[in-house]
């Protein structure tokens, strides 16, 4: 091999991940927040006229009035940190990647806490780890999506990350699927192609909805051009937020969901 390839791979260093339970990412990444217990409720709705998603809510405690808890919504944030921004000594964002959750309830960051995010074991079905801890074959719809969470779930199974090691792979048609990974808002005329993509793949089947846009809309939650009842109708088992995703928050939701 040529000096020049063999010093290009010398600077690149060891790029394969060998652990991937173990993977500490930079201080820069932007994962999981924390809201200090001390943000006033001033501060709060400050806050709150910023998020462009209305990621961030306050909620009354006990009925009392100004007595008011604030709370992150990662199915609608799009990790901006304008929140962070305003309040930096109150509101910081971790390097924590394993956001995943398998209940819209779970995705909730509440003031005062500051806990790993984990699935509901209760709910996860027993036919999916039985069935698909071996091998899951997932089939990836983008719907109306802006290119940026299926760019990243293409990452999830590059020599980096090499998510196929577990078994876990993209197949080109629903009918080789166990389940649908969604990405994208779900525009109106992205819905029935949706829903049709859904409905082929063989029960017992797994829906995935990976991205802030699939979960809640995103930027795009109050656009006429949305059709977003296909999350009301059909069951959800994990929800993977980011914007987009990190292929390791999508590879380690997967394997909690997995159980492996």
């Amino acid at each position: 091999m040529p000096i020049k390839e063999l010093n290009i791979f010398r600077r690149h260093g060891r790029q394969f991940i060998p652990d991937l339970r173990k993977v500490v990412l930079p201080p820069v990444f932007r994962g999981r927040p924390v809201l200090d217990a001390a943000i006033l409720p001033a501060e709060a709705a400050r806050v709150k006229e910023l998020c462009p998603t209305g990621a961030f809510g306050t909620t009354d405690l006990h009925g009392v009035e100004g007595n008011a808890a604030c709370f992150i919504d990662l199915g609608s944030c799009v990790f901006c940190r304008e929140c962070a921004f305003a309040l930096p000594e109150k509101i910081r964002f971790t390097n924590d990647y394993r956001l995943a959750a398998n209940t819209r309830e779970g995705l909730i960051v509440r003031q005062g806490e500051d806990s790993c995010i984990s699935l509901d074991e209760s709910r996860i079905r027993k036919e999916i780890r039985t069935l698909f801890r071996g091998a899951l074959k997932l089939r990836q719809v983008s719907a109306a999506g802006d290119n940026s969470a299926e760019m990243e779930l293409n990452a999830a199974g590059n020599v980096n990350f090499d998510m196929g090691r577990f078994g876990i792979e993209f197949v080109a048609s629903p009918r080789h699927a166990d389940g649908i990974v969604v990405t994208g808002p779900i525009s109106e005329n992205m819905a029935e192609a949706l829903q049709i993509s859904y409905d082929a793949v063989p029960e017992p089947r797994i829906l995935v909805l990976a991205g802030a846009d699939a979960i809640s809309g995103g930027v795009f939650k109050s656009s006429a051009a949305l059709r977003r009842d296909f999350t009301d109708k059909n069951p959800v088992d994990l929800y993977i937020p980011g914007n987009p995703p990190h292929p390791l928050t999508f590879i380690h939701g997967i394997l909690d969901l997995l159980g492996k």
